[in-house]
């Protein structure tokens, strides 16, 4: 098939931790030797698109700011159109907090004050913390989730990422999130149109979760292909209520879906 853009997962998809998958650098040439434009897109919100270069620049990937977005990025800038006066308290990393501190938006920590909350993969996160956004949450305020990420893969093995944050708060405060940003939600879909503005059949997006990358794919009309080199195995492919177009053992084997 012919495509002109390709948006790819980071963690699980390129790499593990800071070492690059194996066969992903060669599948990443092959792409850029088509001439086929890339986008990195993660569900981590924790960093910014330029930490995002220096990291995959070490793995061994030619990548410049422009070519990276994050769940962070996607919900700095769904906070700068909706919340942008508001006081927003942020149960999440300080790498986070950084953002919208840069961004311009403001936070605060006290329940009583807030206007709104976000949750977001937090590494401290504790019975506090769970009050505290029981308390802000008791006050009708909205609901804001950085990223559905229920597990993520880290070096060693899969930890808790942001959905695991996000469902705790959910289930003790008895409301769902009013919006959860990231892949696939439609705001992130947006970003990646802007960036790729190319038909939806001409682009690709390849990761390794069904529920993120696939479903994004999918929900814009792209082709996709599910790496099993993350987080995703056969097995739960067969029993998924979204189905990729290509299973790949890893970005390697890219080629086949391109000739």
């Amino acid at each position: 098939m012919s495509f002109s853009g390709a948006v790819l997962d980071v963690d699980g998809t390129v790499v593990r931790g800071d070492d690059p998958i194996g066969g992903a650098p060669a599948g990443y040439e092959r792409l850029r030797s088509a001439g086929i434009k890339t986008l990195f897109v993660s569900n981590n919100p924790t960093k910014a698109p330029p930490a995002y270069v220096d990291r995959l620049g070490s793995a061994g990937y030619d990548v410049d700011a422009e070519q990276v977005f994050t769940a962070g990025t996607v919900t700095t800038r769904y906070l700068r159109e909706h919340h942008a006066a508001d006081d927003l308290l942020c149960i999440g990393d300080a790498g986070l907090l950084s953002q919208f501190a840069d961004a311009g938006l403001t936070t605060t920590d006290d329940p009583a004050a807030a206007d709104a909350l976000v949750a977001s993969i937090d590494r401290e996160f504790d019975y506090d913390d769970l009050c505290t956004a029981l308390w802000t949450l008791e006050r009708g305020v909205p609901f804001v989730g950085t990223d559905p990420d229920v597990v993520i893969p880290a070096p060693e093995r899969d930890v808790p990422g942001s959905g695991a944050v996000i469902n705790a708060i959910a289930g003790v405060a008895e409301r769902e999130p009013d919006v959860v940003l990231g892949k696939p939600s439609d705001p992130a879909i947006e970003m990646v149109r802007e960036r790729l503005p190319y038909p939806p059949e001409e682009c690709l997006v390849v990761g390794d979760r069904l529920d993120t990358d696939i479903a994004l794919g999918e929900r814009a009309g792209m082709t996709t292909a599910l790496v099993l080199s993350g987080i995703t195995d056969e097995a739960a492919v067969e029993d998924a209520a979204v189905s990729p177009d290509y299973v790949l053992d890893d970005l390697g084997e890219v080629g086949r879906v391109l000739d």
